[in-house]
């Protein structure tokens, strides 16, 4: 059977709770919520209230690692503060997983280019996992998903300068570009085995831009806003994204984000995710 995504044109954070009630998987256990915290002057990220009504349901603890790159995330310290500053730890229980090493790590045996993955060491104390995307362009990765929340979202500081560089940390810019894009799926795959499909996805497209939530200064949304997707397969998710991305040719914006995914080969990550059983790129789409 094809995978489900449940779709909904409504955004609001009372339709995002119940789209996760509407998919019928309950997450047991204690539940890491995985969310983008966002950078300090980026303003299109999706914030606490956003998305306060569906962490709730599940009573998880928001997680979060560590950046790669200068900025207001890249240590313990200035996190913790941009956490605190956006509201994150004032709305939840915030667990920012790489605070302290060793790292935890992740063996891929079956990776494309990378055979471990450097992960926040208290990944350890979670038995399921809500992964909250929001949905956009990217600088490298071309788009922004479930995939790159499951990988770069949930490794650690070094982790991320990891996948970037193709297992070479010193390469974080400059590595093959499509090794990176492969580098994200190993890790990808390495999540979803950890959590033995005890995880669900929510992409919500909203303030769609080209760039990332990781960028302090980023361009405004230029298309327009689609819906809330939701789905127990981090694959199906984002092809579902990147192929509503595809149907709107009427949105002005759209030459202009396409021109983003396709120059970054976008598509090649979710190809690659689903060659290694990730998940399925054929789903079958539900909205409601």
């Amino acid at each position: 059977m094809k995978p489900k995504v449940y779709f909904s044109r409504e955004i609001t954070p009372e339709k995002v709770a119940e789209l996760y009630s509407k998919l019928n998987k309950n997450l047991t256990g204690k539940v890491a919520v995985k969310v983008h915290s966002g950078e300090v002057g980026n303003q299109n990220f999706l914030k606490p209230d956003f998305w306060k009504p569906v962490i709730d349901s599940v009573g998880g603890t928001v997680v979060e690692c560590n950046t790669a790159y200068e900025g207001a995330r890249n240590t313990t310290a200035k996190h913790l503060k941009t956490l605190k500053l956006h509201g994150w730890s004032e709305n939840f229980s915030v667990d920012l997983m790489d605070a302290e090493g060793p790292d935890l790590v992740l063996d891929i045996p079956k990776g494309k280019v990378i055979k471990k993955n450097y992960v926040g060491k208290n990944l350890v104390n979670y038995n399921s996992l809500l992964v909250l995307s929001h949905f956009k362009g990217h600088p490298m990765g071309g788009y922004g998903g479930a995939i790159k929340q499951l990988s770069i979202g949930i490794a650690s500081s070094y982790g991320k300068a990891y996948i970037h560089g193709a297992g070479n940390p010193k390469e974080i810019w400059t590595s093959d570009h499509d090794s990176f894009l492969e580098s994200m799926a190993d890790a990808a795959l390495s999540i979803v085995e950890y959590f033995k499909g005890n995880a669900v996805y929510i992409n919500v497209m909203k303030n769609m831009a080209v760039d990332c939530d990781c960028c302090a200064v980023a361009e405004d949304p230029c298309m327009k806003d689609i819906g809330i997707l939701i789905s127990d397969d981090p694959v199906a998710i984002d092809q579902a994204c990147i192929d509503l991305v595809y149907a709107a040719k009427d949105d002005k914006g759209q030459k202009h984000f396409l021109e983003r995914v396709e120059s970054r080969n976008g598509v090649h990550t979710i190809e690659a995710a689903a060659e290694l059983k990730v998940g399925s790129r054929e789903y079958e789409l539900i909205e409601i």
